[in-house]
Order: structure tokens, then C-alpha cells, then sequence
């Protein structure tokens, strides 16, 4: 499709250069390029030239296409309905329902004569980059875009209603469409402008990754996305937070004026967390479905309500005629509604430790009138739903019977047709089967089966009864969003929560809910209060969970362990492992080391590919399967644990060179780094079991007197701070390309450096500033003072420093040693991660340094996330990507 789309793009890029007065003609033109792409082959080193011609001719093709659109919207539709009398829709109104498309379409048709004339010139510059910087880091684009879509949600309600109300605007609408080539309604040209970034996007990414390095448009192109990702994610949340707003109001229609909801959702401090449609069923007490009916639920910050969808159109004809031309919501009729403190999720063999039995009745919700008297019925729990369950205990029954008879059937003495012990063992094996098939059928609906307990009325002894309402979920991935949310929207309602960020304003009118990290827990670092020890370094070991997260004694996602370590200088260390497999992170293990921890480092599992390339023969020992956990201590040892088992057993012990401390380590497939307190970085080799060869002699740099405090492993490259220094080592010869100062002033050293993109964040020992760099120019690109930031939080305070960073979905965390947390937003794509906002101030905290930053990232086994579809018909499944990932913690 990708070759089919460049290709087509060609003959606009010839167009395009005839129009701007290109001196090549169409002819010679094609000529020249097709004689071109013919001549080299698909390994030529002049490839990537080809691409990049072609992929210009798609950006060019997709401009003309999104224009002539935009023209459209203005000569079909909003010209015809200003100038027509007698007037179907008010200026008034078509002034809402098109605004600021004429100034979007004069944005377009300057960019468009700027992309002819680059065209023009491609065969001298071939830069494409800094056009797209130049035409959309202006505000006045990203004003323009944000009132269009900032306006959209209410343009799509004037037009739904005029549609309903004015036959005549309605009989407009189908004639522009008909006479249309492509038969695209107004709808469909009016939503181009909310996807056309995300379209720039995907085209620039192939532009980029076709695009070599050193070549003079690879920064500008990696430039232009980060422009273009920091717009189209500030539109992309004021989409979502008008859409929000549009379905609360919605919500609110279908409630009663004097109702004490109606004034809750009509206060405008309700925020909308999630909303989908679920399927609620109603069981009986013997497991029979009684009722199913699909629900609108609504997650608010405080409250879930839960409505019926009730479609009532003027006609179903009616209905369909104006469905085709603009989307038509649903109106809600509210079933019920719960604070949500009152509210839990129960999951199979929770009821028993959830509430006191003796003094609390759970009745299914709907299905009052079926449930027995007996207060064992009320606490009877099924695995999976009722129904599968009773059907699988009636096959269970059936099999002990057949059994029966076939033991029956071995006593007859005469020889009978259909009645011997083949067929009655038939009959056996084939209800074992009908049963596997059957708890297969509860495990898979079990995976999108959500229960909720909510509060009722009390009964007339005074006893309080919970209801227990079932939802079937659309998939496994939704029930885990349910669960983890609702348990985030409790959390989020504490004290230390409200709020628990200084926020910009603008940031807080125009994001969307749960952009701000939400503080779920303060804990004591080390179990032993005799010691005074101090924090050296904290890593996460994550856990690729089997499980949906939510077994019998859970509710929250498995996040895997964090390792913290520490100690006291000159003396013993300490090692703590904290489990984050409940809501509430708790110590799983404590054991010391001879010396202070000053850093660690997490080793994932070997991967497939890096395992065949370092294949051994069979008499050798297999690569160790499991990933490891590195400690480096203050008495220059280097400890290898294995992160699986919290028995902790050391399967590797080594001392550094001179028994110097370890400051830093990374790792990269080939090799462990350490960076010394002497200024020199020591690189162990892989050995043949997958550990690190300690034996062997390691590779020692020594980078200068200073010492090595920070380290980062690219791609090809090893990056490694001495001083204000920065050195950058081949990561496969481990030769030092090239250096270069972070920082003017000496006594800065460098203590931490991540990357993001195509950037390097770093922070110092000394100094306020951080400061990116390029990681491949190595230019200096931005430098943040936070000091800025923090002197809201902490009015009066001398400048700080920072001590710890961390990039986290789209945010560089930043720590302090104040012991401020500022959250500062960052593109996520390959592009540069400049600084794009003004950023926000942790409210909480403040006792003492960040140390460490740390995020825990859930991975979920790819078969647990299937359908039933996709169960039944196997395909290779792809590496999770960042939207699978259910949930994350920083720590």
C-alpha cells in the first residue's frame, strides 16, 4: 500500500513542478526519475534517495487531496448556505457551524505554494524539515486549529439538530453529497482538519527513517515532529476534553432539573474518566441468565453512574437518512448511580474476606424476585458466569453417571448391539471433552466479566444490603482498564490528592482528567530503624504476568518488584525488595552486602535473536533464561542477582579494577559497563552461559581524573560522563569516537544523563539547568532552569539542584534535591524531546532529596488479551506496544 501511495504521488510531484515554473519539463522530468530508480538496485546506498523522492510525492499528493477538501467545506457548503434565500440555516449559525475553516485554508494554501517551490529546488537541497518548522511552530496555526476543534463537537450539534428540525437544510445536504465524485458528506471533509496532523506524522517518520545520518535535513525532519506531535497532542487532548464535556451533557439532559444529579454532573467540577458501552447481566440463583442488556457506563472523578441507551428517532427512516450524513448520539436514561468510595470490585473468592457475612446481604441486582430466602443463597459464589458454571456441574454429574453404567455395562453376560464397553467409554471421553470445552468457556468469559458491589438500601432489621452488579466487558484489555481505573479514581479523591500538582492554568482548563500522576502510597525505604541508612539507588524488576492482574486476593495490575539499596558510607549496605503486586506495596525480602550500594542496574531476559547469534555448541551450558539485577557497591564489588527468584541467591560476585567504587552501571547485549570513582569505565564481555566473564581480563578506559558518575547506552554507541565532559565509545570496538563539554563551567559535572527520541537530557552537580543535546550532531539544543518552577512551590528557597531524572509517557520527570518533583512534557516519538511547556510542581514531598526516580511498567501475556476470535485462529502475535501496557507507576 506504501508503494502504491508513493507511486501515486509521483505524477502530483511532476504537476507540482511544471506549475512552479520547475525548467525541467513533465517529460524530461519523469524521464529523469524513472531512469534513475531503474538504474539502481534496492541494496544501492542510492536507495534511500528514491524513497525519499517518493515519499515527497505522497506528502504533495496528500496536500493537494486535504486542501481541495477544505475548498469544498467553503464553495459547496458554507458559500451556498450564506448566499441562499430563502435561508435554511441562519448566518448566525453557519458561522458556528464553519468557523475558522476559511483561515485553516489559508494556512494550507501558503504552505502549499512553499511545498511547490522546495519541490522545485529538490535536486540542489532536498530538505523538506525545516519547511514544516517554519509552517507550524507559528501560534497563530495552533490557535487557529484549537478554537476549530475546540468549536467541532458543538458544529456536529447544530448540524444533527438542524437536520432533524429543517427538511429543507437536510434535502441541501444529500444533493451536495450526490453530486459529489467521491460521495463524501459534510462530516466526513469537516473531520479532516482533527486528522491531518497525525497524517504529516506518519509521513514524516517514513521520510525520516529513509533519511541517513549527517544527512542536512535528518535534525530538521526530527525537528518538524516534535512540532508537529506537540500540536497535534495539544488538539488531541482538547478534542478529548470537549467530548467529555459533550457526553456529560448528554448525561445531564436525561436527569431531572430538581434531581440532586442534575446539579452534581450541571456543577462543572465533574470530570469524565471513562465511558463505554457494557453488557449488564442478570442471573438467577441457580445460575440461569435471567436478562442481559447493554449499558452506558459513565466513570466520573467522584461518582459511576449507569444508564440505559435509548435511541428514539423521529422515524427509522428519518433516522438513517440523517446517520449517513452526520453522527447521531444516543440520549441516556439514568439506571442508578454510586459515590464511588462506596463502590468495590469483587472478583471470584474475594466475597468472603470482602465484608462481615454476618451482617451484610449481597443480592444480585435485577433479580430480586428469583433469589431464594435463605441467607447461604445470598453468599452462594460461582466461578465464571452462573449459567456456564451450572452447565459445567451438570456435565460433571452426567460423567458420574455414565460411569455408573459403564461399570453396570462390564457386568452383562450377553453381547448387545450399541450396549458395550467401547461405546459406554466413548460416551465417557466424549463428555470429558464437552467439560474442557466448558471451563474454557468460563475462563475466557471470566476474563471480561466485572463486578462491582454497590451500597443498598438496609433491610427492615437494619442491616445493609449490597448489590451485585455484573458487567461483561468487550474484551480482556477493557475489564483491566475498568478495574485499574476505578481503583485510580478512589485513590486520586484522597486529601494528598486535591490537589497533589501546581498546575499551569491554561493546562488546567485545556487537559484532559488523570494527566496529573496521582500519589498512591509514602513508604519507609529500609525495615531496619536501628540503622541510619542512606538511599544509594533504586531499579524496577518487572513481571510478565500470566494473569489478568485481578485474581482471587488482587484487583490491581502486577507491576513486578522494586529493588532499593543503600547503606552507610564506610560501613554495611542494605537491599530491600518491595512487591507492587497489590494495591499497597509491601517488603518481600531484606538482606545486606558488605558495602554501601551505589547503583544498580535491571538485565532483561536474552532475546530470541541475541540467543541464536550466540548459540553454543551442545556441550556447552545453556544462556541463562532468567533476567538479573547488577549492584555495584562502594568497595568496588560487582554483584549479579537473579530478579525472578526473591530468594535472592548472588550467581556472580567480581571486584573492579584497584577495588575502586562503582559509581554507574549500563549494559548493552554485548557487554556490562561500569563507570569508576577513578574516572576510568570497565566493560565485561558475555561469557558462554550469559553471565558477564569475570575471569577474563575486562576492557578498562580511562577517560580522566574525574569521576564517572553517569552512563547511557545507545544504540551503537556508549555515552560516558567525566567531569563536564561527555565521551561517546563504539559499543561494539569500544573505542572513543569523540568527546565534548556539557557544560561551560568545570566544576559541573555531569550525574545524569536519559534520552528520548533523538536527544539526551543531562542535569549536574552543580546548578539549577538542565540541558539536551542532539544524539547524533551532539549539538546543544535547549537548556531548563527548574529552579523557575520550583520557587512557586517553595517561595524563598536558594536554588536547587536536580538529582534525578526520568522519562516517563511523555513527561521528564525531574527531582530535586529540595525534594520537588517538577513533571515538564516531552514528545514521545523519534523526534527532538525539547521542553514544550510550562510544566508542573509536586505539592507533596519535600522531605529530603529525590534520590531516585524509577518506573514500573505492567506487561501482560499477549494470550491473555485475545478474543475468542483470536483464539480460535492463531497468528503471530506482535511486541506489546505503549498503548497495551494497561498501567504504569513512577516511583
Amino acid at each position: 500500500l506504501k508503494s502504491t501511495l508513493y507511486l501515486a504521488g509521483l505524477c502530483t510531484l511532476l504537476m507540482i513542478c511544471t506549475l512552479s515554473c520547475s525548467p525541467l519539463s513533465v517529460a524530461s522530468f519523469a524521464s529523469l526519475l524513472f531512469s534513475y530508480s531503474n538504474s539502481v538496485s534496492s541494496s544501492s546506498p542510492h536507495m534511500p534517495q528514491v524513497v525519499r523522492r517518493h515519499i515527497l510525492g505522497s506528502i504533495v499528493q496528500s496536500e493537494r487531496s486535504y486542501v481541495d477538501s477544505l475548498r469544498r467545506i467553503v464553495q459547496d457548503y458554507r458559500n451556498p448556505l450564506m448566499e441562499m434565500e430563502p435561508k435554511v440555516l441562519s448566518a448566525r449559525k453557519c458561522q458556528v457551524v464553519f468557523f475558522r475553516v476559511k483561515e485553516i485554508l489559508q494556512c494550507h494554501s501558503m504552505f502549499q505554494i512553499a511545498l511547490s517551490s522546495r519541490v522545485a529546488e529538490w535536486d540542489t537541497t532536498e530538505k523538506i524539515g525545516d519547511l514544516f518548522v517554519a509552517s507550524f511552530s507559528k501560534s497563530m496555526v495552533l490557535d487557529v486549529y484549537s478554537e476549530y476543534v475546540n468549536n467541532f463537537t458543538s458544529a456536529m450539534s447544530l448540524i444533527k439538530k438542524a437536520c432533524l428540525t429543517k427538511p429543507a437544510f437536510l434535502e441541501f445536504l444529500k444533493k451536495r453529497q450526490m453530486a459529489s465524485i467521491d460521495r463524501v458528506t459534510l462530516y466526513g471533509l469537516m473531520v479532516k482538519p482533527i486528522q491531518r496532523f497525525p497524517q504529516f506524522i506518519l509521513l514524516l517518520q517514513d521520510m525520516l527513517k529513509n533519511t541517513p545520518k549527517g544527512h542536512p535535513d535528518r535534525l530538521s525532519l526530527q525537528l518538524a515532529l516534535t512540532e508537529l506531535e506537540t500540536l497535534a497532542e495539544k488538539l488531541n487532548e482538547q478534542k478529548r476534553l470537549a467530548d467529555q464535556v459533550a457526553e456529560i451533557q448528554q448525561l445531564t439532559k436525561s436527569v431531572s432539573d430538581r434531581s440532586s444529579l442534575n446539579k452534581l454532573l450541571s456543577s462543572g467540577q465533574r470530570q469524565l474518566l471513562l465511558c463505554e458501552t457494557l453488557t449488564e447481566t442478570v442471573y438467577g440463583d441457580r445460575g440461569q441468565l435471567i436478562k442481559s442488556k447493554e449499558r452506558k457506563v459513565f466513570l466520573l472523578n467522584d461518582m459511576l453512574v449507569c444508564a440505559n441507551i435509548n435511541f428514539k428517532p423521529m422515524n427509522n427512516r428519518g433516522q438513517l437518512e440523517i446517520s449517513s450524513l452526520v453522527p447521531l448520539g444516543p440520549k441516556y436514561i439514568v439506571k442508578w448511580n454510586s459515590a464511588l468510595p462506596q463502590i468495590q470490585v469483587v472478583e471470584v473468592g474475594q466475597e468472603s474476606c470482602t465484608h462481615d457475612k454476618d451482617n451484610l446481604v449481597i443480592q444480585n441486582v435485577g433479580s430480586k424476585k428469583h433469589l431464594p430466602t435463605s441467607q447461604s443463597s445470598h453468599n452462594r459464589v460461582y466461578l465464571g458466569p452462573p449459567r456456564l458454571f451450572q452447565e459445567l456441574q451438570d456435565l460433571q454429574k452426567d460423567l458420574a453417571v455414565v460411569q455408573q453404567i459403564t461399570l453396570l455395562i462390564s457386568t452383562l453376560h450377553g453381547t448387545y448391539q450399541n450396549l458395550n464397553m467401547t461405546v459406554a467409554q466413548d460416551w465417557c471421553l466424549a463428555l470429558q471433552r464437552l467439560m474442557r470445552v466448558k471451563e474454557e468457556e468460563i475462563h475466557s468469559a471470566n476474563k471480561c466479566r466485572l463486578r462491582l458491589l454497590l451500597p443498598g438500601k438496609p433491610d427492615k432489621s437494619g442491616r445493609p444490603i449490597s448489590v451485585m452488579v455484573v458487567f461483561i466487558t468487550p474484551n480482556p484489555l477493557s475489564k483491566i482498564s475498568w478495574v485499574n481505573r476505578l481503583h485510580l479514581a478512589k485513590i486520586a479523591l484522597r486529601e494528598e490528592n486535591q490537589p497533589g500538582w501546581l498546575c499551569p492554568e491554561e493546562d488546567k482548563k485545556s487537559k484532559a482528567p488523570f494527566w496529573c500522576p496521582i500519589l498512591v502510597c509514602c513508604l519507609t525505604a529500609f525495615s531496619s530503624k536501628a540503622l541510619d541508612l542512606q538511599l544509594g539507588a533504586a531499579v524496577h524488576s518487572p513481571v510478565h504476568s500470566s494473569l489478568l492482574g485481578f485474581s482471587a486476593i488482587s484487583t490491581s495490575l502486577p507491576q513486578g518488584y522494586l529493588w532499593v539499596g543503600g547503606g552507610q558510607e564506610g560501613a554495611g549496605g542494605q537491599v530491600e525488595i518491595f512487591s507492587l503486586n497489590r494495591a499497597v506495596p509491601r517488603t518481600v525480602k531484606s538482606f545486606p552486602v558488605a558495602s554501601q550500594v551505589l547503583c544498580m542496574e535491571y538485565i532483561p531476559e536474552r532475546s530470541e535473536q541475541e540467543k541464536v547469534e550466540d548459540s553454543q555448541p551442545a556441550a556447552e551450558p545453556p544462556l541463562l533464561p532468567q533476567p538479573t539485577i547488577c549492584l555495584g557497591l562502594q568497595d568496588g564489588s560487582i554483584l549479579v542477582y537473579g530478579s525472578v527468584d526473591t530468594g535472592t541467591q548472588c550467581l556472580l560476585t567480581c571486584k573492579s579494577p584497584g577495588l575502586q567504587p562503582v559509581l554507574c552501571l549500563k549494559h548493552s547485549p554485548d557487554f556490562i559497563f561500569a563507570g569508576l570513582q577513578n574516572g576510568t569505565v570497565v566493560a565485561y564481555s558475555r561469557n558462554s552461559g550469559g553471565l558477564w566473564d569475570v575471569a577474563a581480563e575486562p576492557t578498562c578506559l580511562a577517560l580522566g581524573p574525574a569521576p564517572v558518575r553517569t552512563l547511557l547506552t545507545l544504540e551503537d554507541a556508549v555515552w560516558a560522563s567525566c567531569g563536564n565532559q561527555v565521551t561517546v565509545l563504539d559499543a561494539a570496538t569500544l573505542k572513543a569516537q569523540q568527546s565534548f563539554e556539557a557544560h561551560p563551567e568545570e566544576e559541573a559535572s555531569v550525574t545524569h544523563m536519559i534520552k528520548a527520541g533523538s536527544g539526551v537530557w543531562m542535569a549536574f552537580s552543580s546548578g539549577s539547568s538542565i540541558r539536551l543535546f542532539h544524539t547524533e550532531t551532539l549539538e546543544h539544543l535547549q537548556e531548563i532552569n527548574v529552579a523557575t518552577r520550583t520557587t512557586f512551590a517553595l517561595p524563598g528557597q536558594k536554588n536547587g539542584r536536580v538529582t534525578s531524572l526520568l522519562i516517563c509517557q511523555g513527561l521528564l520527570w525531574v527531582g530535586t534535591d529540595q525534594g520537588i518533583v517538577v513533571l515538564l512534557p516531552v514528545p514521545r516519538l523519534e523526534g527532538i524531546p525539547k521542553i514544550t511547556g510550562k510544566g508542573m510542581v509536586s505539592l507533596n514531598g519535600h522531605g529530603g532529596p529525590v534520590e531516585f526516580l524509577a518506573v514500573a511498567l505492567s506487561t501482560l501475556a499477549p494470550d491473555i488479551l485475545k478474543s475468542d476470535k483470536e483464539e480460535e485462529e492463531p497468528v503471530a502475535d506482535p511486541a506489546p506496544t505503549e498503548d497495551e501496557k494497561p498501567d504504569s507507576r513512577a516511583s
